[in-house]
């Protein structure tokens, strides 16, 4: 066994076995595959709600681009999701939503960013990469930097007067999409096991009281008896 198997292992004999068997079946659904992005979404219940969809979906990674707002999490509205999923917050820096897209480009990443004005969809985007999909305002939309620095623009089909869909809307419809569409492919979009292991540790920090501080105390147990 890993130090990380073990660990978890530990923390097992701790939580209930529903948890466990909840926190097993969750892991090996979710994925690092799929990224989503949320630039200067200036309203908190919008944004919440996308972190509610990014949960359902199984999406691990969600990163807010904060150049000109600060995000605040309403727990109301994301249901307690936020407590599950990674949140990555950018906001240092001249333009840390070109930084944000650049960094996630470098880790092969294909950047998909969503605009009305396009004839593509999501359905015309090749999976055989990770996607990284980014989402703006429903009034200025993303910004021409990351719009100039994507791999790809896609809209989604409308056919009313409205322009745009709610951002949660446009995550959990794109989301769906593209999802589907994986779970008919062939390609390796789920996390490995080592990538399971560390996020169930995770998991379990969360809900044993002091769970950090009950980590660090088993990895030290384990590391003496080695």
């Amino acid at each position: 066994m890993t130090i990380d198997e073990k660990v978890l292992e530990a923390f097992y004999n701790i939580i209930s076995e529903s948890k466990q068997e909840m926190y097993d079946r969750i892991a090996g659904d979710r994925t690092a595959y799929i990224a989503v992005v949320m630039e200067n979404i200036r309203k908190d219940h919008n944004a919440s709600a996308v972190i509610r969809t990014c949960d359902c979906f199984g999406i691990q990674n969600l990163h807010t681009i904060e150049k000109d707002v600060e995000y605040v999490v309403q727990r109301e509205i994301s249901k307690g999701a936020s407590n599950w999923i990674d949140l990555h917050s950018h906001s240092e820096g001249e333009n840390p939503g070109l930084d944000c897209v650049q960094n996630l480009k470098n880790q092969g990443y294909q950047i998909v960013s969503t605009t009305p004005h396009t004839d593509k969809t999501i359905q015309d985007i090749p999976i055989d990469k990770p996607i990284a999909l980014v989402f703006g305002t429903e009034i200025h939309g993303i910004s021409q930097d990351v719009l100039d620095i994507s791999d790809h623009l896609v809209r989604i089909p409308m056919y009313g007067f409205t322009e745009s869909f709610n951002v949660s809307v446009s995550a959990a419809l794109t989301l769906s999409s593209l999802r589907g569409r994986l779970e008919n492919s062939n390609q390796n979009w789920k996390l490995s096991h080592d990538e399971q292991v560390a996020l169930k540790i995770q998991w379990c920090t969360k809900i044993v009281r002091d769970g950090e501080v009950v980590e660090h105390e088993i990895r030290r147990r384990i590391l003496e008896k080695e």
